[in-house]
């Protein structure tokens, strides 16, 4: 009975060394899994993709050709404009209202007679092909874009491609006043280093002169993968990325497909939506002991008052954002069918979002910084292309979704990247939080001056940042 019962604990010793050890296997296995698919996850899938009208075509090769395009108006379309110009009506403004209400209805009578007797369309048609423009199919769409060359390379100086990506409600013209600071730098006095840029513009599909998506889901993620195959078609394997407002969205999503392909990131917004109790230690303590938390002073004056600066004001700018993320079509159609309605809906933004204390004057503050001829330029390429609808829907495809099931949500950004923050932005995005998405910040500038529209706005302090964060990459 001894010998049995030693034969039997051997037995079930055995069994227990087998079971511990198929667990042991079993949970280094999850472990080694969950390490190497945490690996894998620091890049989106590129996919594919088609929004052309209709079902892909099942044979046949995408027209790969670049066709240079130019911009081009009649006397018919200027002729309608004309008519819906003096046809408006206006609402009653009310009494020291200024921008407090919207965009001041007295001061737009005033914008309009300006529109329609002094603006003149033929000419800033001439401005805006001043630089070569070209449109090509990817996807079943037509992508429009300005490609700009430096006309002269200084001898050892290296060329950098450039992409430089707009958001709403601007467009590639945002870009035309910095465009020449970056690739003839030394003309314009910004002797940084041995850079020199040749700038890609493209406008969003759906924006200006890239056609609109025809199917649903067109989000940044598409246009992140459009606008890699476009650098590809152009002949470029690596490049540098810029962008403010959707811009910054669509290059950091390039910047999580292909970072192979990215040089360098650099952003004049930052999108952080993560939240959490990290997030929210940080905004409490941040107020009393900054230092405990990684703010500096510079992110406590532009962060608090924290409910005011990040809840109150935001709200009080957002409202559009929650009719396009909805109902886009609904508004739209009424601002395709209105000049002055356009214009309104439009050009408040490039108000407040300029500098927030534009509110209180009864001209929004529009023409201490912009030209009216600058700002309703920008209107007509939203006017004569009918593209204000499509440029709405673009919220409603990126913000109507859970934003922590999105392709993008829990994917870091690792490529080199260099943040240029303007005091007026509509968000101050410190360093410290910038962090927990963007793995490998260069550069990180606070601006001394300027808001939303940064390209537009404050041209030459843009460029020079841009110039630092590449100078600083190159010599990685």
């Amino acid at each position: 009975e001894s010998i049995l019962s030693q034969i039997r604990s051997f037995e079930y010793s055995q069994k227990n060394a087998v079971l511990v050890s198929v667990a042991a296997l079993g949970v280094g296995g999850m472990l080694v899994y969950w390490l190497r698919s945490r690996d894998k996850i620091k890049t989106i899938e590129m996919g594919d993709g088609w929004w052309g009208s209709g079902e892909r075509p099942l044979k046949g090769k995408e027209d790969e050709s670049i066709r240079p395009f130019k911009i081009e108006t009649s006397d018919k379309e200027i002729e309608d404009l004309h008519r819906r110009l003096e046809q408006a009506r206006y609402a009653p403004q009310l009494e020291g209202a200024a921008f407090h209400y919207g965009f001041n209805s007295s001061y737009l009578q005033k914008v309009v007679a300006y529109w329609r007797n002094q603006f003149d369309w033929r000419k800033q048609v001439k401005v805006l092909n001043k630089y070569p423009h070209f449109q090509t199919t990817i996807e079943g769409i037509d992508i429009h874009f300005i490609h700009v060359k430096p006309s002269y390379i200084p001898h050892g100086r290296a060329v950098q491609p450039l992409l430089m990506v707009h958001g709403w409600p601007g467009s590639f013209y945002e870009f035309y006043k910095i465009i020449p600071l970056l690739t003839e730098p030394a003309r314009h006095g910004l002797n940084e280093g041995d850079t020199v840029f040749e700038v890609i513009c493209p406008s969003i599909p759906g924006y200006g002169f890239s056609e609109a998506p025809h199917q649903k889901g067109f989000d940044t993620i598409a246009t992140a993968r459009i606008f890699h195959k476009l650098m590809n078609r152009l002949g470029f394997k690596e490049y540098y990325l810029q962008g403010g407002d959707w811009g910054s969205r669509i290059t950091m999503n390039m910047a999580q497909m292909l970072p192979q392909s990215v040089k360098g990131l650099h952003l004049n917004l930052v999108f952080v939506s993560r939240q959490g109790l990290r997030r929210m230690i940080s905004v409490m303590l941040g107020a009393y002991v900054p230092w405990l938390v990684g703010l500096t002073r510079e992110d406590v004056r532009r962060t608090y008052p924290f409910i005011q600066k990040n809840i109150y004001e935001l709200l009080r700018e957002s409202g559009y954002l929650h009719i396009q993320a909805t109902k886009p079509d609904t508004a739209g159609c009424g601002l395709n069918d209105s000049p002055v309605g356009l214009a309104a809906y439009i050009l408040e933004k490039f108000s407040t979002w300029t500098d927030k204390s534009f509110l209180h004057k009864d001209d929004g503050g529009l023409e201490s910084k912009y030209s009216l001829d600058e700002l309703l330029t920008n209107v007509m390429i939203y006017w004569v292309t009918s593209s204000i609808v499509s440029s709405m829907r673009f919220y409603k495809e990126n913000i109507s979704k859970d934003p922590g099931l999105t392709a993008d949500a829990r994917v870091g950004v690792y490529v080199p990247t260099g943040i240029a923050a303007f005091p007026q932005e509509l968000v101050h995005t410190p360093r410290v939080w910038a962090k927990e998405i963007f793995k490998n910040i260069i550069t990180y500038s606070y601006m001394p001056r300027g808001g939303h529209f940064a390209a537009f706005e404050e041209p030459k302090l843009l460029a020079q940042d841009i110039m630092h964060f590449v100078r600083k990459v190159e010599q990685l």
